[in-house]
């Protein structure tokens, strides 16, 4: 059983800052925990905006608090993200995120993210992976 919270990481290798500096992110359970995905808490800043490709990833994001407008470039549609919105990027949807208002979301990765992951210059986390245990 693993218990931790969002604070005890706080400054630690699992608070990563984007390069960007339009998000940060507390990854409190990692691919290291070898339970097939992983989960954070991502803020992302008012004013910002985001452009993401999971193209190695399937990610569910629920708003919890903030709002922000959510372009799917692939059907062309632009949907108003609040505090109870869900989005699934299950078909690996390239988008971007027009950030409002802070936006405060809780974010599982499948497959999980090692933590190390920012985004690269098309918007996509690389897949990377933890050595096999011995």
């Amino acid at each position: 059983m693993i218990v931790r919270s969002f604070k005890d990481i706080e400054g630690t290798d699992r608070h990563v800052r984007a390069k960007s500096g339009t998000w940060e992110s507390k990854r409190i359970v990692l691919a290291k925990e070898r339970v097939g995905f992983s989960l954070h808490e991502t803020v992302l800043y008012a004013g910002t905006e985001t452009s993401m490709w999971y193209a190695n990833h399937i990610e569910a994001v629920v708003c919890t608090k903030g709002e922000a407008e959510l372009t799917d470039h692939e059907a062309g549609t632009t949907y108003t993200i609040t505090p109870g919105t869900m989005y699934l990027l299950d078909g690996h949807e390239r988008h971007t995120l027009r950030v409002k208002e802070d936006f405060h979301c809780i974010c599982v990765f499948n497959p999980p993210v090692t933590g190390r992951e920012d985004h690269d210059e098309n918007g996509v986390y690389p897949l990377l992976t933890e050595p096999e245990e011995v």
